[in-house]
């Protein structure tokens, strides 16, 4: 899916389908597949040239509901040009970036070196659906976690949610809405609520709390310069201790 028009609100490389996908078939072993070139070559693209939306500041959703967290170990995953996971840095967390991209991880670890943040960020190049960065982590972030290319998204948050260490949160802020400028390229578009996302995630009662499950509108700019209202869907669980 195209970008809703706002700088923090990019969809993020090694990311998932943006229209709402029938069920998903069982994976196949990860250890038999490789990379997708087309879906890389996409995505370096897309980032290629250092001008891409969203560089150096983070998602204002995500920094809002981030800030007062005690700092620890974070996950971002399709980080993208790294705003997200520089401004973590930049508070003391330590940060795994993950993406599809080694256009966007090579300018990750440029910026990182620029602010004297290298040794708080690691970067791990993944395709996500094949492969997915091991540990536990305080925080585990999928911020428009979405695109045009086919994806297991589901699969892919589920695992984030195995990410998520005993007291950490999982934190997915996603597109809700298609911007009227994208409309004409996206016609077929569905996308999923909170609530549908929230199920797809299939938490184990007992162990997580909800604490955020609901659309969140927000003011975006488009290409032309033409404003609208967009919603975007937030969703934060917290692993129980």
């Amino acid at each position: 899916m195209t970008t809703s028009g706002s700088s923090d609100s990019t969809p993020r490389a090694g990311s998932g389908v943006a229209v709402r996908p029938p069920a998903e078939p069982a994976a196949a072993d990860p250890r038999d597949a490789e990379p997708s070139e087309d879906a890389q070559r996409f995505w370096d693209k897309r980032y290629r040239g250092g001008t891409q939306p969203g560089r150096g500041r983070p998602n204002a959703v995500f920094a809002e509901l981030v800030a007062g967290l005690p700092t620890g170990s974070a996950l971002d995953l399709g980080c993208g040009p790294g705003g997200d996971t520089l401004w973590l840095a930049g508070r003391g967390w330590t940060v795994t970036a993950v993406d599809i991209s080694p256009t966007a991880l090579a300018g990750v670890r440029a910026e990182a070196a620029a602010s004297g943040l290298q040794k708080r960020i690691r970067t791990e190049h993944h395709d996500l659906s094949v492969s997915f960065p091991t540990g536990r982590f305080d925080l585990v972030s999928a911020q428009f976690l979405q695109s045009p290319l086919a994806f297991p998204r589901q699969r892919v948050l589920r695992q984030a949610a195995e990410a998520v260490a005993p007291g950490g949160l999982l934190l997915v802020v996603e597109h809700a809405s298609v911007p009227p400028w994208g409309r004409a390229a996206h016609p077929d578009v569905e996308l999923p609520t909170a609530a549908e996302t929230l199920a797809g995630l299939a938490l184990a009662e007992g162990e997580w709390t909800v604490e955020i499950a609901e659309p969140r509108s927000r003011e975006a700019t488009g290409p032309g310069g033409e404003t609208a209202t967009l919603d975007d869907n937030v969703i934060a669980a917290r692993r129980r201790r």
